[in-house]
C-alpha cells in the first residue's frame, strides 16, 4: 500500500444474510454463557471443577486471555499514532473498537465468575490501594475510557489534531494495564509457579502476540466477507510482525523457566510443569511450545507460506490456541501444584491435601461462560463496525 495514499473509512454496508446469521450464532453463545453463569450462581460452585485449591478455573483462563488480547489489539493504532507508521493508520479505528470489545468480554467473564457478582459493588466502593486488584479496577475501566476518547479523536475530523496525544496515552495505559495483570501473578509469592518479577514483561509480550493474532483474524475475515481489497504488502507486514511477537514471547518463556530451574526453591514446580504434570506438561510442550509457537514461526517466516492469507490465518489460529494453553498452564497448573506453607521448614502434615497435586477438570458451565465472553466481545465488534466508520474502504497495493 502506498504510504501517501488517503484511505477513506466507512461503516459496514448492506444487509448481508451472513452478517445476521453470525449475529444470531454469537447471540446464542452469549445466552448460553449467561445461562451457565446463572446455573453456577444458583447451585453454587460445587457444580464446577473448581475446589479449595483451584479457585480460578477455566473462566479465568478466558478472561485473562481476553484482557491480554484487548491490550494487544491496539498494536495497529499504537504503530500508527505513536510510531508514525502510515501503512497502519487506516487500521487504527478498527484496532480501537476491537480492544474495547475484547476487554468488555473479558471483564464480563470475571464479574460473572465471582460467585457473588453483587460483591462487585464492594470492590468499586471500598479500595485497598496495597492490593493490585484495586489498581486493576481503575486500569480496566480507565482503558475503556481512554480508548473511547482515542477513537473519537480519530473519527471526528475536528479532533484529529489530538489523535497522536490520545494514542500515546492509550499506548502507555495499555502497557501499565498489562503490567498490572502480570503483577497479579508476580506478587503471589505463596504460589511457586507465580512468584517472579518476570511475569510483568512476559504478560506484556503475551498481549502483543495474542492481541495481534485476534486483530489479524478479524481484519482478514471482515475484508473477505465484505469483499474489500487487502494488499499483499500489508499482509506480509502483518505476518512478519506476528512472527516477531511469537518469538519474543518464546524468548521470555525460556528465560522464565531457565531462571526457575536455576533457583532451588522453584525446582519442584518446574519439574511438575515441564515433566511430571500430566495434562499441564502436555499442554505446555504440545499446545504452548510446539503448535502455539514453533509451528507458527515456521509459517510466518518460511518463503512458501509468506504472503498467504490462508497460512496467515492458520498461524494466527494456532497462536490463539497456544495462548489459551499458555494461560491455562499458568493459571490452573500454578494452582494445582501444592502450596509450600513454610518453605524450608519441617512441619507436621495435616492430612488435608498436603503435598497433593489438586485435581481439576473443567466443567461445561465454565467453558460456556468463557465462550460467552468471547461472543460478547465479537458482538461489540460487529455492532461497532456496523455503526461506526472504522473499516478502510480499500487497502489494495498501489504503484508509484
Amino acid at each position: 500500500m502506498d504510504r501517501n495514499k488517503v484511505v477513506s473509512l466507512e461503516a459496514l454496508q448492506g444487509r448481508c444474510p451472513g452478517f445476521y446469521s453470525l449475529l444470531g450464532i454469537l447471540g446464542a453463545i452469549l445466552i448460553l454463557g449467561l445461562g451457565a453463569s446463572w446455573y453456577m450462581e444458583h447451585h453454587g460452585h460445587y457444580v464446577t471443577g473448581m475446589n479449595n485449591q483451584v479457585v480460578w478455573g477455566t473462566p479465568h483462563v478466558f478472561a485473562v486471555f481476553l484482557i491480554l488480547a484487548a491490550s494487544g489489539a491496539l498494536n495497529a493504532a499504537s504503530a500508527a499514532s505513536v510510531f508514525n507508521r502510515a501503512h497502519f493508520k487506516p487500521l487504527a479505528p478498527l484496532s480501537g473498537v476491537l480492544a474495547i470489545g475484547l476487554l468488555v468480554g473479558g471483564l464480563m467473564v470475571l464479574v460473572l465468575d465471582l460467585g457473588r457478582p453483587d460483591r462487585l459493588i464492594v470492590a468499586m466502593t471500598s479500595y485497598n490501594f496495597r492490593s493490585i486488584f484495586t489498581w486493576n479496577v481503575f486500569l480496566y475501566t480507565g482503558f475503556i475510557l481512554v480508548v473511547a476518547i482515542y477513537l473519537w479523536t480519530m473519527l471526528e475530523r475536528r479532533m484529529n489534531a489530538y489523535s497522536r496525544s490520545a494514542g500515546t496515552l492509550a499506548f502507555l495505559w495499555r502497557l501499565v494495564l498489562t503490567t498490572g495483570t502480570g503483577c497479579i501473578f508476580g506478587f503471589l509469592v505463596a504460589r511457586q509457579a507465580y512468584d517472579a518479577a518476570l511475569m510483568a514483561p512476559l504478560f506484556v509480550a503475551m498481549s502483543f502476540s495474542f492481541g495481534w493474532a485476534v486483530f489479524v483474524l478479524v481484519l482478514l475475515a471482515t475484508f473477505h466477507w465484505s469483499k474489500r481489497a487487502l494488499g499483499d504488502s500489508l499482509v506480509s507486514r502483518l505476518q512478519q510482525l506476528q512472527g516477531i511477537f511469537v518469538a519474543v514471547v518464546l524468548y521470555f518463556v525460556a528465560v522464565y523457566h531457565l531462571t526457575n530451574l536455576y533457583a532451588a526453591e522453584h525446582a519442584a514446580v518446574e519439574r511438575f510443569l515441564l515433566f511430571d504434570g500430566g495434562v499441564y506438561t502436555y499442554l505446555f510442550w504440545m499446545g504452548q511450545i510446539f503448535f502455539g509457537s514453533l509451528v507458527p514461526l515456521v509459517i510466518f517466516f518460511s518463503s512458501p507460506t509468506r504472503g498467504s492469507r490462508t497460512w496467515l490465518s492458520i498461524g494466527c489460529i494456532l497462536v490463539i490456541l497456544g495462548g489459551l494453553s499458555h494461560v491455562y498452564v499458568t493459571i490452573i497448573g500454578g494452582q494445582a501444584f501444592p502450596l509450600s506453607i513454610f518453605p524450608g521448614k519441617e512441619i507436621v502434615e495435616s492430612g488435608f491435601a498436603d503435598g497433593v497435586v489438586a485435581a481439576y477438570v473443567p466443567s461445561l458451565p465454565e467453558v460456556l461462560l468463557g465462550l460467552g465472553g468471547v461472543a460478547a466481545a465479537l458482538l461489540i465488534v460487529l455492532f461497532g463496525i456496523k455503526i461506526l466508520r472504522v473499516l478502510p474502504a480499500d487497502l489494495a497495493d498501489t504503484v508509484g
